[in-house]
């Protein structure tokens, strides 16, 4: 059954038949790559087919339109359903549709935006609905634009604490452009979810979180219209349509069964005939509502903070500042945080561009989401935290990387250096993480100038860019207006005769010339060198320094797993020359409370444990 362009809105009929369409391209392609989940895509076929037909607002010819309506896929390995929704908008052909999975294919197994139409990548469960979150903040409070943000969810992923950070946000906040669908349909990957088909144990949560719930049949294509009719005309508030569904549906030897999860069909051209065979239907997306014009801030000169030489300060607070002065230069920059702006000095950017800041609270899961929802739709979002925080998001960044999504983080208060606080508050690792993230670029700045063009630096960086703060001040050693590309370093001191190389960055940068100074006074001249990019790491500096003097010592207040000392060593990983004698400084047992300076002589990362280590390298005593 063909629909005609003139047809705008398709009949309960048309869009029953729509629905068996999209369940046999779910597992007709699922059948041509041998793997996939045709069964979790039967069940919310229907629920599907009604929003594409007649309440999704989308012009498939243009992607980057501001007015379209945006749909994620939460429930990510449901790809065989979205793909089947493109090709019944004609966005893509029925050749496309069987590459599913295929070498090459833009039909990855969950959606990636390796296709245009989708905004971010998901399959990693439970972050749909906090990605869906930051689409309608944007539209709402940032392009101020009347498009609705779609999100389909499975009920497995309920038991994720990070939809619960989504609906408490979004209820909160009173996103009505936002509606969740929700698949229930009892079964997850190795039996029933925990509440199966109880839509009430739901329905109770979600209500209490300020949204409003309207429960259907998950089949029932005359109920599914009402439900979503009720939903488009709600003001004040977020929907969640509960649907009850049954996995596989239309197909007799699979609906409802235990064990079919991500497996095609045994039988798949039985499981066609079942649904009434091959349809080739083309639905007319209805067209995006144009209302209004796209929001933007004013923009202007940079105009970066400036620090005097000898001076002291936290390079917390210089990134704040520098936040705040970009924010002046730039109004596509938004800042989110993790109710520790006072802490992270994020307070700055909100003092001036309260319009563009985003209090998370302490849902780091929901920051880092918020933030990529945002920069899907072009903005430039800086989120803070502690360092230590940010592993309970690591997911999310890791995620983001996928999406190609480009962000700026920042960790403040990190290593044994914030003194008292103890071990939970320092971050030690978190270095590691980010260098693991693909395609991340990871800078640690020494002093408060330097931070500042950092920052600025980070603006225009692509993919995930993670700035580490100081919570002690530190002093000034470089002048206001110096540039510090990213991929770069510094050499503080430097000579002929220079007999090993003190590789530091951010706190133990100023231990270093200290541990420098000391070594002078003894005769034995050491170079330092300030790698404030520990990714990606100036690998030409580190292969010079290990050339002319030898002997590298690398200390940074972190774990010694994956920090500055692995980057070091990962320079001479390919063997295109000898390797240095090096030895790594790092925090190597658990602190305790204790002063900064305390910290740093117990943790054998001050200037007298650096000098130490180099006159023991230079002399060959002791383990490299």
């Amino acid at each position: 059954m063909a629909v005609t362009k003139a047809q705008t809105r398709p009949s309960l009929d048309q869009m029953v038949e729509l629905g068996q369409q999209l369940r046999v391209d779910a597992v007709r392609c699922s059948a041509a790559a041998g793997s996939g989940h045709p069964t979790s895509s039967m069940s919310a076929a229907d629920l599907m087919a009604v929003l594409l037909a007649r309440y999704l607002r989308y012009d498939v010819t243009d992607p980057d339109d501001p007015y379209n309506d945006h749909l994620v896929f939460s429930k990510g390995h449901a790809s065989p359903l979205l793909y089947a929704m493109l090709r019944a908008a004609g966005a893509i052909s029925t050749e496309e549709l069987m590459t599913y999975r295929r070498l090459g294919s833009r039909l990855e197994g969950h959606p990636t935006p390796r296709l245009p139409w989708v905004d971010v990548a998901t399959g990693s469960l439970g972050q749909g609905l906090p990605l869906s979150v930051g689409m309608a903040l944007t539209g709402a409070q940032l392009d101020r634009l009347p498009y609705r943000t779609w999100v389909l969810c499975g009920d497995s992923e309920l038991a994720e604490g990070s939809m619960w950070e989504a609906f408490e946000h979004a209820g909160v906040a009173g996103l009505d452009h936002l509606t969740a669908i929700v698949d229930v349909n009892r079964l997850g990957q190795r039996g029933p979810t925990r509440h199966q088909w109880d839509l009430d144990a739901y329905a109770r949560r979600m209500a209490a979180f300020g949204w409003r719930v309207i429960e259907v049949d998950g089949h029932d294509i005359a109920d599914i219209d009402r439900a979503f009719a009720q939903a488009v005309s709600t003001s004040g508030r977020p929907q969640v349509i509960l649907a009850r569904t049954r996995k596989g549906q239309g197909v007799a030897g699979v609906e409802d069964q235990e064990g079919l999860h991500g497996k095609p069909l045994s039988d798949p051209d039985e499981a066609v005939r079942q649904l009434g065979g091959v349809r080739d239907m083309t639905v007319p997306v209805q067209t995006p509502d144009r209302a209004g014009t796209p929001h933007r801030f004013p923009s202007g000169p940079l105009t970066l903070p400036t620090y005097q030489v000898g001076e002291k300060e936290a390079t917390r607070t210089a990134f704040g500042r520098a936040l705040a002065a970009l924010g002046d230069a730039r109004g596509d920059v938004v800042v989110l945080d993790g109710e520790v702006a006072d802490s992270t000095r994020t307070e700055f950017f909100a003092g001036t561009h309260p319009d563009r800041f985003f209090e998370c609270y302490i849902a780091e899961q929901q920051m880092v989401a918020a933030a990529v929802g945002m920069q899907a739709r072009g903005w430039a979002p800086f989120a803070a935290t502690f360092a230590a925080f940010w592993t309970r998001a690591f997911d999310f960044v890791r995620m983001a990387a996928i999406s190609r999504a480009n962000l700026r983080l920042c960790g403040s208060h990190a290593g044994v250096s914030i003194g008292q606080d103890g071990p939970s508050q320092m971050g030690l690792e978190d270095l590691a993480v980010f260098r693991a993230v693909h395609g991340s670029t990871v800078l640690y700045p020494c002093d408060a100038n330097q931070t500042a063009a950092l920052v600025a630096a980070m603006a225009d960086q692509a993919g995930i860019s993670y700035l580490r703060t100081t919570r002690g001040g530190t002093p000034v050693i470089y002048p206001p207006g110096e540039r510090f590309p990213i991929g770069g370093s510094r050499t503080l001191r430097h000579s002929t005769g220079d007999r090993v190389t003190i590789l530091a960055a951010g706190v133990t940068v100023h231990q270093a010339i200290a541990a420098a100074d000391r070594l002078a006074a003894d005769g034995i001249p050491a170079r330092v060198i300030d790698a404030y990019s520990v990714k990606p790491i100036d690998a030409d500096a580190v292969r010079t320094a290990a050339r002319e003097t030898g002997h590298l010592v690398t200390v940074e207040d972190h774990w010694p797993e994956g920090g500055l000392g692995d980057a070091v060593l990962d320079v001479f990983a390919d063997g295109g020359e000898p390797s240095p004698r090096v030895r790594k400084l790092a925090v190597r047992e658990m602190p305790a409370s204790a002063t900064p300076d305390e910290q740093l002589r117990a943790a054998g990362i001050d200037a007298d444990a650096i000098a130490d280590a180099a006159r023991a390298l230079i002399g060959g005593t002791g383990p490299a």
